[in-house]
């Protein structure tokens, strides 16, 4: 791995935020800014840095840069095209639940499925909800990827990487003690009163157990020292250095193995 890899992890935090606060400032001089923080979320783009600095690693350790795509189009070089290219190949790929689903990064040798990854955020205030649909989609998806392939869906000899993303604003509220409800049976005591943060924490950790994900990333950022680059990472298992080195290591194995 660069050595320089969390300076460079670092820049793409900056850019989270900085595309962040400029969708707000968009759509508010529209005069359609929507309500709460659904400005940042409907905006898109915010974890473009990320995918794109898995995609400069991949390339960098010898992936072709025509194998990686990401938010439909083509990563060469570090660089993301302002211009969409024609008959440039997405990022769909098919289910087996659902006809097809979007994924934000894949990765695709010889026609063959090499790995995926879901980038996902949470800026407040509403951490509840946004929580447990965050979770619901993770399991789904993986679960429904996995299936097709099962199924032969995807024409490989190996299964697909599967690697999960996600950054949580670094806040009181998400950091704050939870409460739950317990009207007919008892929840789990690793839950109780445990934090947004916590929550995040151990859905990362536990979909890489669970063996759901190949890999997970949990990063920690607030508004006021995010935009400086500025994040943590709680929990050593679920950090970025081990869940790009996981990646790295499957998809030069396999397209070495192939001499593409």
């Amino acid at each position: 791995m660069p050595p320089k890899l969390e300076q460079r992890f670092a820049e793409a935090v900056k850019y989270f935020w900085r595309v962040r606060g400029s969708q707000g400032e968009r759509q508010g001089k529209k005069g359609s800014r929507d309500a709460g923080e659904r400005t940042a979320v409907t905006g898109g783009g915010h974890c473009r840095g990320f995918a794109t600095l898995i995609c400069d690693l991949l390339v960098e350790n010898g992936i072709p840069d025509v194998h990686v795509f990401f938010a439909r189009e083509k990563v060469a070089e570090g660089t993301v095209p302002i211009k969409k290219p024609e008959k440039q190949k997405g990022t769909e790929l098919p289910g087996y639940f659902r006809a097809t689903k979007d994924w934000d990064l894949v990765v695709v040798a010889d026609g063959q499925l090499i790995a995926s990854v879901e980038f996902k955020s949470q800026i407040g205030p509403s951490f509840g909800n946004n929580f447990n649909n965050r979770t619901e989609e993770a399991v789904g998806n993986a679960l429904d990827l996995k299936t097709a392939f099962r199924e032969g869906a995807f024409r490989t000899t190996a299964k697909p990487w599967l690697g999960f993303f996600m950054l949580l604003e670094d806040c009181e509220k998400s950091l704050s003690p939870v409460g739950v409800q317990e009207p007919h049976f008892p929840v789990f005591p690793v839950f109780k009163g445990a934090s947004y943060a916590t929550r995040y924490e151990l859905l990362c950790e536990r979909l890489v157990r669970e063996e759901l994900y190949n890999a997970a990333c949990f990063v920690l950022s607030s508004r006021a020292s995010g935009p400086h680059g500025t994040y943590r990472e709680p929990n050593a298992e679920v950090a970025f250095r081990p869940f790009v080195a996981s990646l790295i290591g499957h998809a030069t194995a396999i397209v070495k193995s192939k001499r593409l």
